[in-house]
């Protein structure tokens, strides 16, 4: 427990500015939810929403966060008493407040059976996802599970779990083993169609698992896999989010995140366990989130890897500054008008292009840094569900797709590994030791590089691959990138 005089906790709660308390006191509400995932999102969006709704309707809903991973935010949770603090960062200045949704944490490398035995506990009905891409282990272009070592060992051994689908697996064996009652498994990471990919997770898991048909069968009867859309803009945490923090509570908070005022979450209402009141929190509840999953994947999120890319390669450190590169606004637009709007059906009433303008006003905030090569990472698991099925779409209708070849063109230059003025890239990506074999054994031409990196199928699909109108348009974004630059090809953009 936080005993220090000078740290964000119990003991220090009434210090703190009365606007800037928590609705919620942890250790009041008991854990109805596990999630998996304590990143700086979950804290600024999915742990937001559920203590609002607590305290607008009440219920046994307090969160008892998992860390996959790294021990830095488990560590400074469980020294504050699970609090922690949200800013929000409006141009017009910042507002912070603390949250305690959370009952407890756990870090599942340190003991991964206790979270297997969380999993099954009865008074847990709902277990969330933010485990980002590449944790699901699942190829993003087939949905198929990787052939992962550790992932077989857990599921095919009695070892400790140590991947994601591990863990799940465990947990509901144990539940089923238990008769612990239904539960809901919700993803809340940037997949297609994310609760269907989450369903198919886990059936592939327990048939690679060889699970009897009696506990398989229990599991498909209780366990239901709501889908999801998640959005806001939340910056990976820097030295800056804690001092702003600080000086607005008036005493340290090494857990705090920072978010832009944006916040919206989609999610079917599939949950037989029962669940928080979530509407009371403004979260749309509906009987298919998909057309709301499809809005964000492919214009926010397209975009945000179109800025990232694009920007990265012409030196510029965030999302905010490469919004002020000339004329990338006019191709952004043109990539949501003519790309991604003619490219799927939004929700009924919304019209694309006006959702586009509102991310170009997000992105465009000052307030948020959200730097270009955060958002650059693990491109081989982002871009099908973001650029990829765009274009898919439009060339399956006979449309052309000339602005997503642009992003697509965007990513191969930026995993050259230099930037426009020559300064280093990062390549942070599950299969960068594959992407830089193929660029190694390519020629050094756009063709080449092209042929090379459309070859991978675990991002391009065949038919998308073999597609010459797709080829030449990438080629020829990737020719005028390599020769002029990222301002240059801007400037020539029509």
């Amino acid at each position: 427990m936080a005993v220090t005089t000078d740290r964000l906790g119990l003991a220090t709660l009434r210090r703190l500015p009365v606007e800037c308390r928590p609705l919620l006191r942890p250790g009041t509400v008991p854990a109805g939810i596990v999630h998996l995932g304590l990143g700086a999102f979950h804290r600024a969006h999915q742990a937001v929403h559920t203590e609002a709704a607590v305290g607008a309707a009440g219920g046994d809903w307090g969160i008892v966060g998992v860390a996959p991973r790294s021990t830095a935010v488990v560590d400074a949770l469980a020294e504050q008493d699970a609090l922690f603090s949200v800013t929000t960062l409006a141009p017009e200045g910042a507002a912070t407040r603390v949250v305690g949704a959370l009952a407890g944490v756990r870090h599942a490398p340190a003991d991964p059976a206790a979270v297997v035995r969380l999993l099954a506990d009865p008074a847990i009905r709902v277990v969330t996802l933010t485990v980002t891409e590449k944790a699901y282990q699942l190829d993003p272009v087939t949905g198929a599970l990787r052939a992962d070592p550790d992932l077989l060992a857990d599921l095919t051994t009695d070892r400790p779990p140590r991947t994601v689908p591990g863990l799940l697996v465990r947990g509901l064996l144990a539940r089923a083993a238990a008769d612990a009652g239904p539960v809901a498994l919700v993803s809340c990471d940037n997949l297609p169609a994310n609760g269907r990919r989450l369903r198919g997770l886990v059936t592939q898991a327990l048939a690679l698992a060889r699970v009897p048909d009696g506990p398989a069968g229990w599991i498909e009867r209780q366990v239901t896999f709501p889908g999801t859309m998640v959005d806001r803009i939340v910056p990976a945490p820097t030295p800056d989010t804690l001092d702003t923090a600080r000086r607005a509570l008036g005493v340290t908070d090494l857990a705090a995140v920072a978010a832009e005022p944006y916040s919206q979450w989609v999610v079917e209402d599939d949950f037989p366990g029962g669940r928080p009141a979530w509407e009371r929190a403004g979260a749309v509840l509906t009987g298919d989130a998909g057309p709301w999953e499809r809005l964000k994947l492919r214009t926010l999120n397209g975009v945000h890897s179109a800025t990232a890319y694009l920007g990265a390669l012409a030196g510029a450190e965030t999302v905010a500054e490469t919004l002020t590169l000339p004329r990338l606004d006019a191709v952004l637009r043109r990539l949501v008008a003519e790309d991604v709007a003619a490219s799927f059906a939004p929700p009924p009433g919304v019209s694309v292009p006006a959702y586009g303008e509102e991310v170009l006003a997000r992105f465009a905030n000052p307030a948020i840094r959200h730097r270009t090569l955060q958002i650059a990472m693990d491109g081989s698991q982002k871009l099908p569900q973001r650029v990829l099925h765009t274009i898919a779409d439009l060339r399956a209708a006979g449309r052309p797709a000339r602005w997503g070849a642009l992003v697509v063109a965007a990513w191969l230059r930026f995993l050259g590994g230099h930037a426009d003025d020559g300064r280093p890239l990062p390549l942070d990506d599950p299969l960068a030791d594959r992407i830089r074999a193929a660029l190694a054994a390519a020629p050094g031409t756009p063709a080449g590089t092209v042929d090379a990196l459309f070859a991978l199928r675990e991002v391009f699909p065949a038919d998308l691959a073999a597609d010459d109108e797709v080829r030449a348009d990438v080629t020829g974004w990737l020719t005028a990138l390599q020769r002029h630059g990222v301002r240059a090809t801007l400037a020539g953009a029509a």
